[in-house]
């Protein structure tokens, strides 16, 4: 019973861990506004206008996903500090959260899908190659892992 439950925490360790990966190699924030990707790119004004109605329509929903599964994680963690764990409530728990962080990756997906809609095929290509870029770059610590 209890290497089930240390196989199924690595699981949800490492499916956790490939969420935040793929999350992590898109741009943060609103890199349409940034100068710099404007000029590389060649962002029109109404391109970016567009790509902030998309950000706006999928923020709200973004922010109560993040809050759920922070909310959720701190009930998990509060299990795992009890005296007497409950392996019902926890494996409940850690069902709950990795819905959550599949309904938060769903949702970035459409937004993504929403982005590249207003973007030209030559500006899709340009923005593919500096995350392929990012992503053959030596990794910096991430100050926010910690």
């Amino acid at each position: 019973m209890r290497r089930t439950f240390v196989s199924v925490a690595l699981i949800l360790a490492a499916f956790f861990a490939t969420i935040t990966e793929a999350q992590e190699s898109l741009p943060a924030g609103k890199w349409w506004k940034r100068p710099a990707v404007v000029r590389q790119l060649g962002l029109t004004t109404d391109q970016q206008d567009k790509l902030d109605s998309v950000f706006l329509r999928h923020a709200n929903v973004l922010i109560d996903l993040r809050a759920e599964i922070d909310k959720r994680s701190l009930a998990l963690r509060s299990e795992l500090d009890r005296p007497q764990l409950d392996r019902q409530a926890i494996a409940n728990l850690a069902q709950l959260i990795g819905d959550s962080r599949s309904r938060l990756f769903q949702q970035e997906l459409a937004m993504l899908v929403d982005m590249r809609a207003v973007l030209t095929a030559e500006q899709w290509t340009r923005v593919r190659r500096v995350l392929n870029a990012r992503e053959s770059a030596p990794q910096r610590p991430n100050p926010r892992r910690r």
